[in-house]
């Protein structure tokens, strides 16, 4: 590998991991804590090889196709006008979800690191974050991908710091216990947690189209991911248990002292803001690149949107990312293998039957988290 084929894997992998790891990860420690942590590892078991198909799947269509599109695009080109509608829906829905959701709790983490020295309201510091990722979104792909990768490197520095103040609360009975009583609630924060085809367009404008480059991305970068999400569990659950608090900082810090605070509210801010930044330009992008909305208002609809539902009263972020999780992105991810078959197709060639099953399995997540949430 030359250097700037690895300066290429370095830059897109900031990105994808960037991006990908967000304020899902917040909501998997509460998940284990009901659940269980070995049901929770096997969630990730079984959920991080589909969500790798399906990203595959998407990077084969993306490095395929002359045109640069985002799954709506790709849509309308190979299943139709109607479809590319329907995916559009879709797409716009699950990334308006994350974008929701990263703003809820962005904006507490920030209130929480800065408010001890300014003061101010949550509401002020939400602005201000909105603010932030909306200046950076207007600039592009490349200003932030650089932001990514530094923000990436301090990500992984607090991570450590967390394990170190965990270690004299370690409770090996804390992983002990298993509730299947909440069987489908890590489904759609596991889904949410590990889904990153938003971002593999522009990982394949990075790479300059490079399959075999792609792939290696996709692959080492979920398998780094979900390592990091079950280390960031076991560090949290290690330590609070069955009091693992809904956003895992707040309970965690409550029993290892004060000194972890900032650093804790520092680690969630980071990583609500680098998926803030490239799920904002991506959804500007849908809106510019596939359905020709001039680059303005694209990027006005993209961001704003999130602030409006904020303002009016979404502000659950545990239910959102469940929903979006499983429905949203279980229906984005039925859709691109229906992209793929037709663009098999398209080369005279035959989807594998095996490409079914992920379809069946999808369509019964999005159907059990109906289930569970209007049960409650």
């Amino acid at each position: 590998m030359n250097w700037l084929i690895f300066k290429k894997f370095i830059q897109a992998q900031a990105i994808f991991a960037g991006t990908v790891i967000g304020v899902g990860l917040f909501g998997l420690p509460y998940a284990a804590s009901q659940i269980g942590f070995w049901p929770l590892a096997i969630y990730f078991t079984l959920l991080s090889p589909l969500v790798i198909v399906v990203h595959f799947l998407l990077g084969e269509i993306a490095c395929g196709t002359d045109k640069l599109a985002r799954v709506p695009g790709y849509a309308g080109e190979y299943l139709g006008r109607r479809m590319k509608k329907i995916s559009f829906v879709v797409s716009a829905l699950g990334i308006l979800g994350a974008l929701l959701a990263y703003l809820i709790v962005g904006g507490q983490f920030f209130y929480a690191v800065l408010s001890p020295f300014f003061g101010g309201s949550p509401l002020v510091y939400t602005l201000i974050f909105f603010s932030a990722g909306t200046i950076l979104i207007y600039k592009g792909v490349k200003s932030i991908s650089y932001i990514e990768l530094v923000l990436f490197i301090i990500f992984i520095f607090i991570l450590g710091l967390f394990f170190y103040f965990a270690l004299p609360f370690f409770n090996v009975q804390n992983f002990s216990s298993i509730n299947l009583q909440f069987l489908i609630l890590p489904y759609g924060v596991v889904i949410f947690s590990l889904w990153g085809t938003s971002v593999i367009p522009e990982i394949k404008e990075i790479i300059s189209g490079d399959r075999r480059l792609l792939r290696w991305i996709i692959a080492t970068g979920s398998i780094l991911i979900a390592l990091i999400y079950l280390f960031f569990v076991i560090i949290i659950l290690s330590v609070t248990g069955s009091n693992t608090s809904r956003e895992a900082i707040s309970g965690f810090a409550s029993i290892v002292g004060p000194k972890v605070v900032f650093w804790g509210f520092c680690f969630g801010l980071i990583t609500t803001f680098t998926s803030f930044l490239t799920l904002g330009l991506t959804l500007k992008r849908i809106f510019n690149y596939d359905f020709k909305v001039n680059h303005r208002l694209s990027w006005a609809i993209a961001c704003f949107t999130p602030l409006v539902l904020f303002i009016i009263g979404f502000n659950n972020f545990i239910d959102v990312i469940g929903l979006t999780g499983a429905i949203a992105l279980g229906a984005e991810g039925i859709i691109i293998i229906f992209i793929y078959r037709a663009y098999l197709e398209r080369k005279g060639l035959k989807m594998s039957v095996w490409f079914y099953s992920l379809v069946i399995f999808l369509i019964f997540g999005i159907l059990a988290e109906f289930f569970v949430f209007f049960s409650r």
